[in-house]
């Protein structure tokens, strides 16, 4: 896989991502059909052989009614206690992270490790859900599937050492073909794949690798179990304008009942942490809440397409109006119950149950009497399906697709967008999301902010600055040796190679203190950690730093030929690096546009923003401070960042501003306190 990697990572973007991607789509469907058939058993197994109780199916699965009442009503609760306990206990002995909706976690690797999801988590979540959502839990079964597809692609990110760029995109890449696969969506699998890491930006360099993984995903599972829509609908033409009327009330109606769902998961996820007494029995206290709930509303059960479909079908039109309301409601307090007491599963599918059940129940109340309303409630069931996620995901043009494509109905997409963008507008107002790992742009990003702050990072090589490493421990050392060696050395951790001198993780000194107090004796290959991010010595030191901040900011091992150690890269070194590059540009770093350059600039003694804070500068107009480096300190400038004597200050700032802002730095201006021509701080 070194080779193998080597050989990837230097070929043009084009066919590295056309053998990259193909390889997540494969192993994406692949997951798709395994947790598919996971879930499968043990829904028959609790809920079928247990309970005496038949979910109902939607028509792409085969579309059964499901059983009219319950054979054994004292066993579900008991039933839905059971799984969400064996669950439990099973996340919280083996692998904590694969609690809550894996979607989540997916986004935050994708941000900060995309090395960093380990493959026990994956195995874990994939029977940990089928537990949870087999028994009865409500839950989705997207989470589990994008953890798969993204656990492999951050496996990927690791064997074939990507760069943290490539890294980023092949989970963001795994999120969408997994979650694709799964719903028979893959044009809203490959949007999503770029529209859900962020709440209000998209990471275009994803859309590409994601189609094409997206649409093998989606043939690999459509293979097994058929190339259909997931939901069946009667055929809909837009021919009502009033409409445009009431699906902007759903808009309205989903931006609410977004932010309830939303407030309420976590809500019991906070009341649930501060419960007294173990983690893994949180689960069951849901589960059997949730079953309580299901003795009078079996809807809320399960995964709940069955019952959309039935809310499609017009089937549900003689159950009481009164509960038809509840059902969102019903709906929500399951999932928070059933994930957020940390259960396993998806909250992407509940949020869509959620939104079908809003617009059911606004056509419920509106079809007596109310002008182009019309007997089929399915334009409404589809309407509050992408009005509630879509809004509450942040992900509304992905979310719009995807459900568009699990109905057959595509011609509801243009009347839809008024019901999303209402309900859009209501949850940025309040800028809440249910992923609560997204960024809100891309400028919040690490790497963003290095491309704009550093820029003159990318002219310097990761070798060129590198440090000889003080210790390398072998795989085979005892944990004993090992802290030996670190303690004497005085160094916070090393690199770990295998007999070959093949880089295989890295050893924690603290982690080690803890091994070694109770098994000295140990290989060190039992507790390394191979999910820390490492750079390649030929990669450009902005790509270091990025690194270097997903190792934590102390140090990163910088892999050479066949994933040898070449050296470590530490914060020490990226100033030094910074430093040389920064002198040897003479001041301008780059062109961002006709009118805005990148400066770097040092402050010098007498400059009167010395002690000064960034919002109380009067900067030339137009000027964006980025990063402030102090020492071996990289800061991210706010506006109470203080400004000291031989900082380096990264900013944008207008072609005509620049001897200015020069000036005002280094202190030459012969202006008063607050610099030339005070504007309005714009950072």
């Amino acid at each position: 896989m070194a080779r193998l990697g080597a050989r990837i990572n230097v070929l043009p973007y084009l066919p590295k991502w056309v053998i990259l991607a193909t390889v997540i789509g494969l192993v994406a469907g692949v997951g798709a059909v395994v947790f598919y058939e996971v879930l499968t058993l043990a829904t028959h197994f609790f809920l079928g052989f247990l309970a005496g109780y038949q979910v109902p199916t939607p028509a792409g699965e085969g579309n059964a009614a499901g059983s009219a009442h319950y054979a054994r009503p004292w066993a579900i609760p008991l039933v839905v206690g059971l799984g969400a306990l064996l669950s439990g206990v099973l996340v919280f002995s083996l692998a904590p992270e694969a609690e809550g909706h894996g979607t989540d976690a997916a986004i935050d690797a994708v941000h900060h490790n995309p090395r960093g999801i380990r493959l026990r988590a994956v195995v874990v979540k994939i029977i940990a859900s089928a537990l949870t959502i087999g028994s009865g839990g409500s839950g989705g079964r997207e989470g589990p599937t994008a953890q798969i597809s993204a656990g492999f692609g951050s496996l990927l990110a690791r064997l074939a050492d990507l760069s943290p760029e490539d890294g980023r995109i092949a989970v963001s890449v795994g999120i969408g073909s997994g979650i694709g696969a799964i719903f028979s969506a893959p044009l809203g699998g490959a949007v999503l794949a770029a529209d859900i890491v962020y709440r209000d930006d998209f990471e275009y360099e994803a859309l590409l690798p994601g189609t094409l993984a997206s649409i093998i995903a989606y043939g690999v599972f459509g293979a097994v179990y058929g190339y259909r829509s997931l939901f069946a609908i009667p055929s809909y033409h837009f021919h009502q304008p009033v409409q445009l009327v009431w699906f902007a009330l759903i808009g309205l109606l989903a931006g609410g009942i977004g932010l309830l769902y939303s407030t309420s998961f976590y809500g019991v996820v906070d009341l649930s942490s501060r419960l007294p007494f173990t983690k893994k029995l949180r689960p069951a206290v849901g589960g059997v809440l949730v079953g309580l709930i299901a003795l009078g509303l079996p809807e809320v059960l399960g995964t709940g397409y069955g019952w959309v479909q039935k809310g499609l079908g017009n089937e549900l039109v003689h159950t009481p109006l009164l509960i038809i309301v509840a059902l969102p409601f019903a709906r929500i307090v399951a999932t928070s119950l059933s994930i957020g007491t940390g259960g396993s599963g998806g909250v992407f599918g509940p949020g869509m149950v959620i939104g079908a059940f809003t617009g059911l129940a606004v056509w419920r109340v509106l079809e007596p009497f109310a002008p182009g309303v019309g007997h089929d409630p399915a334009p409404f069931v589809v309407v509050g399906m992408m009005a509630v996620f879509g809004s509450i995901s942040r992900a509304p043009i992905a979310v719009m697709l995807m459900v568009a494509e699990m109905t057959g109905s595509i011609s509801i997409v243009a009347p839809a967008m008024v019901a999303v963008a209402i309900a859009w507008f209501v949850v940025e107002r309040a800028d809440d999301s249910i992923y609560r790992s997204q960024l809100r742009t891309r400028a919040d990003s690490a790497a963003a902010r290095m491309q704009f702050g550093l820029p003159t990072l990318g002219t310097v090589s990761v070798g060129s600055v590198a440090d000889e490493p003080t210790v390398v421990l072998g795989d085979r050392d005892r944990v004993a040796d090992a802290l030996r060696s670190l303690r004497q050395a005085g160094v916070p951790g090393a690199p770990v190679v295998d007999p070959t001198g093949t880089y295989v993780g890295t050893a924690d000194l603290a982690e080690l203190t803890v091994a070694a107090a109770q098994r000295p004796e140990a290989a060190v290959a039992t507790m390394l950690d191979a999910t820390t991010p490492t750079v390649a010595a030929a990669s450009s030191l902005d790509v270091g730093l990025e690194a270097l901040l997903q190792a934590g900011g102390r140090w990163v091992t910088v892999t050479g030929v066949d994933r040898h150690v070449a050296g470590i890269l530490s914060a020490g070194g990226v100033v030094r690096g910074s430093r040389d590059a920064l002198a040897a540009n003479v001041g301008r770093i780059a062109d961002v546009t006709a009118h805005v350059v990148a400066l770097e600039e040092r402050v010098g003694s007498g400059s009167p923003v010395v002690a000064e804070p960034v919002r109380a500068v009067g900067f030339p107009p137009g000027t964006v401070i980025v990063t402030v480096q102090r020492g071996d300190e990289l800061l991210f400038a706010t506006g109470d960042t203080t400004f000291a004597e031989g900082d380096v200050v990264s900013a944008l700032t207008g072609a005509q501003h620049e001897d200015a802002f020069r000036r005002l730095l280094r202190g030459t201006a012969e202006t008063g306190p607050h610099g030339p021509a005070p504007g309005p701080p714009l950072v």
